[in-house]
């Protein structure tokens, strides 16, 4: 026990040593892409600073992997290079005993990542969108899904505009069954509308059998109300930001995805990419228990044999190619051309099995 608590240290201390490094180049590379990208709008380097640290917990959970694989080749590089593999094995430790511990750590990282990182993940994506928004058009746009229907929050200078429908078609081109609260700056409503449907189009809403009432004081809405077969209302929202919003499943919490996905369909929107990962998610444990296994495969021997730089190199591209095997297979399982627990599960476990399989191949007996 004092063996595997010895080497659950070591691996926690290299993970967290990777992860500092590695995080630090993100920042500077996404601190550099900020300025990019709102060089133009006027935002200052507080800002920029701001939204690169949002950015920051996601781009971490995205390169788990890798950190996990770098973790993996460091502790068992120092410990053949100090001779304490050579000293475990001539205890009579296997190397499969020998990665108890180093399992165990990936495990509740694993189990970690998916129920508190993620989360974090989502609340720091939505944050980094709304300010984002912000810049961009002084206004905030934004979407939400609920039992009540779906919800956009449209913004500029001359107000905001709240947008309920009670459905829409596949691909959020259409609206159904539409209404539209309009507030000026100051933040009292100034006009409603109700519409059969609502599409948008070359910036603005083009709405269908449309009725508009005035909310300005003093007038009998209903008495001024207007009818129109046709009624363009100009929009600061894309189909594309639509799209996006509604295809980023990041940007919710694993808690909340149930009933996520529930509503989208309740919506008419397609929920299968929420599916597919969310089911991604609950195997990520698996995931990375995985890359540990395959990069330990690759350097548990000592270093007198030579050809560690080889041996390093062997184990990032096997787990980059495994990476890439899984995100292959979620896009397959999001497409509907395979089925989705296979998409999201069989990566995961093939890299458990070909980890064993090289180990076992390795050992003595």
């Amino acid at each position: 026990m004092i063996l595997h608590m010895y080497f659950a240290r070591r691996f926690s201390v290299a993970l967290l040593a990777i992860a500092a490094v590695l995080g630090t180049l993100v920042v500077l590379v996404d601190l550099i892409d900020q300025t990019r990208k709102f060089a133009d709008f006027g935002v200052g380097f507080p800002q920029r600073l701001g939204l690169t640290l949002l950015n920051v917990p996601e781009t971490i959970n995205q390169i788990l992997p890798l950190i996990m694989i770098l973790g993996t080749v460091t502790l068992f590089i120092s410990l053949a290079r100090s001779s304490e593999l050579v000293v475990t094995r001539a205890a009579g430790r296997s190397a499969i005993r020998a990665l108890v511990a180093p399992v165990g750590v990936a495990l509740v990282l694993g189990i970690l990542a998916t129920t508190t990182l993620g989360p974090i993940v989502a609340a720091t994506s939505k944050r980094y969108a709304t300010l984002a928004e912000t810049y961009r058009s002084g206004g905030a746009s934004a979407l939400s899904v609920s039992e009540e229907g779906l919800w956009l929050r449209q913004g500029s200078d001359a107000g905001q505009t709240v947008i309920r429908a009670a459905r829409s078609n596949a691909d959020a081109s259409v609206l159904y069954d539409v209404s539209f609260v309009a507030y000026a700056p100051s933040g009292g409503p100034v006009r409603r509308i109700e519409a059969a449907s609502a599409a948008l189009q070359n910036g603005a809403w083009s709405l269908r059998k449309a009725k508009v009432w005035p909310l300005t004081a003093g007038l009998n809405p209903e008495a001024n109300a207007i009818t129109h077969d046709i009624l363009a209302v100009p929009s600061t929202l894309t189909l594309d930001r639509i799209r996006e919003t509604l295809g980023t499943p990041s940007g919710v919490s694993i808690w909340d995805m149930p009933d996520f996905i529930a509503q989208l369909e309740q919506a008419g929107f397609s929920a299968r990419h929420h599916r597919v990962w969310m089911q991604a998610q609950l195997a990520r444990p698996l995931f990375l228990i995985g890359m540990v296994l395959v990069a330990a495969a690759f350097t548990m021997r000592h270093t007198r044999f030579g050809g560690t730089g080889t041996a390093v190199l062997a184990a990032v591209l096997l787990g980059f190619a495994l990476y890439f095997i899984r995100s292959f297979a979620q896009i397959l399982g999001e497409n509907g051309q395979i089925p989705l627990m296979l998409s999201a599960w069989t990566a995961p476990i093939a890299s458990i099995l070909l980890g064993l399989g090289l180990l076992l191949r390795t050992e003595d007996g």
